[in-house]
């Protein structure tokens, strides 16, 4: 390769030639420069979900600051945010190929200083009617779309072999700003941070409450994120693509199966979220919740590398069956731990089950991406071969379609954190329990069990065996 096709290759903002699935390439060049870019991005997408879910925690306490909205108005506050998120997912999906990775990685994070500002002074004002929050929490909702152009950029930059734990990397550590949220809220609303620009409010307990702080804090570190994007990222020039070559996409019928499966993993994963805190106020109301209520997003966020990475080893397929036995065996369980009219229920056993649905909504969240990714890609390589499209080209297209894929997918899976807690809810509100909500999500669970056998594990299989014969 010549001096000047390698610094084009490395200096410029815009890749003229990238080539992941060389290996040449990829061990001389490739790797390196995706590796900048996976870990930019991954700070730029933890602080996109710290916003996202912010009223998760700050719904719990907006009453304790002169606010007087009902269970159900706060319940629907956490569950809007996830509307935007996956209303505005599907746009984001197709955008990184026509305005580019970078570029469209340091406006999307940028941005969310407006709903963080917003939020702060509606807080700040204890006269601020609902409908206002209702704007807000449906601004904070655009920051859950930046998942959708974020996995999809980072999908262009390695190879078939590596598209697991890259992605599970990047959207792994990237849910872990759910996490990351729930443990600072508490800590910077407990002290005044920003001197004049918020008022403490004095609680019974003694302590007093700087709730504001909740929304100033994100400020500076997405001003500083999206300056290291702007600086060290970059555009892939072969993964330019208008909306219209993209769409084709939708026509294939996996795409909705997958769908099906993500809202089962990752939108359980956003739903649990941001409706437990809420729930585990409603039930055991005598426990703090806001001391405990990061950990499940956590211990999900850190399952979901691990899902993404036991798949590339073990097949997708056969990960993401396992996994949705055990979510359907663990909701079961949670019947048995909640308080009814003979019951006081057992809140610390509810806990460790729900930990358990943490864990393996993160864990299949990584492994049902390592399956989209994988069978989109096969899929669009044997349609461009039909068509007779050179090996490049049909690599080109490949990418391509699995990016759009992952991104549109993405958007069905963000549902998933409207419809939990509105569920849980308006079972609250016509049944005084969440049981109601419970037994939907696992009627939901036990059918993904059979589609991913019935669909991914049986059919393909035999389509494998089919091809494995043709080709000896």
């Amino acid at each position: 390769m010549s001096r000047t096709k390698h610094d084009d290759t490395h200096s410029s903002k815009i890749l003229t030639r990238w080539q992941p699935d060389d290996t040449q390439f990829w061990e001389e060049q490739g790797a390196h420069i995706a590796k900048r870019n996976l870990w930019i991005s991954i700070p730029c997408l933890l602080l996109s979900f710290c916003v996202w879910m912010l009223f998760s925690a700050v719904a719990v306490n907006l009453n304790q600051v002169g606010f007087n909205f009902t269970t159900d108005q706060l319940f629907l506050l956490t569950a809007l945010p996830a509307v935007t998120g996956a209303i505005g997912r599907i746009p984001y999906s197709f955008i990184v190929p026509v305005v580019g990775g970078r570029r469209w990685t340091v406006f999307s994070t940028l941005i969310l200083t407006v709903p963080c500002l917003w939020l702060a002074y509606a807080i700040e004002h204890p006269q601020t009617p609902f409908e206002q929050f209702v704007l807000i929490a449906l601004l904070c909702g655009i920051a859950g779309a930046n998942f959708a152009s974020s996995m999809s950029n980072i999908s262009f930059f390695y190879p078939k072999a590596q598209q697991g734990k890259a992605l599970g990397l990047n959207g792994g550590l990237g849910n872990l700003g759910v996490s990351v949220m729930q443990l600072l809220v508490p800590l910077v609303v407990s002290i005044g941070l920003f001197g004049g620009m918020t008022s403490g409010i004095l609680q019974p307990s003694g302590k007093v409450l700087y709730l504001a702080n909740a929304a100033l804090v994100w400020v500076p570190f997405l001003i500083v994120v999206s300056l290291c994007a702007w600086f060290g990222m970059n555009d892939i020039q072969s993964a330019q693509a208008s909306i219209r070559q993209q769409l084709p996409v939708l026509k294939e019928p996996h795409l909705w199966g997958l769908s099906l499966l993500y809202l089962a993993t990752f939108g359980s994963f956003i739903g649990f979220s941001a409706g437990f805190s809420m729930l585990s106020k409603t039930q055991f109301p005598q426990h703090d919740i806001l001391s405990y209520m990061f950990l499940g997003p956590l211990v999900g966020a850190l399952a979901r590398p691990l899902g993404g990475t036991l798949s590339d080893r073990l097949g997708g397929i056969r990960v993401t069956l396992v996994n949705f036995i055990a979510m359907a065996l663990l909701t079961a369980a949670v019947f048995m731990t909640l308080p009814s009219a003979s019951n006081a229920g057992s809140f610390y056993l509810f806990f460790i089950i729900f930990m358990g649905l943490f864990i393996t909504s993160g864990l299949g969240s990584g492994s049902t991406f390592q399956m989209i990714a994988v069978i989109f890609r096969q899929i669009s390589t044997d349609k461009a071969r039909i068509a007779g499209l050179a090996a490049e080209a049909a690599q080109r297209k490949a990418s391509t379609d699995s990016a759009a894929a992952l991104g549109f997918i993405s958007a069905i899976g963000a549902i998933g954190g409207f419809f939990i807690p509105r569920a849980f809810g308006l079972s609250l509100a016509m049944t005084g329990s969440p049981l109601t909500a419970m037994k939907i999500f696992l009627g939901f669970y036990i059918s993904c069990i059979f589609i991913t056998w019935w669909v991914y594990g049986r059919r393909l299989d035999r389509l494998a065996t089919k091809k494995t014969r043709v080709e000896s």
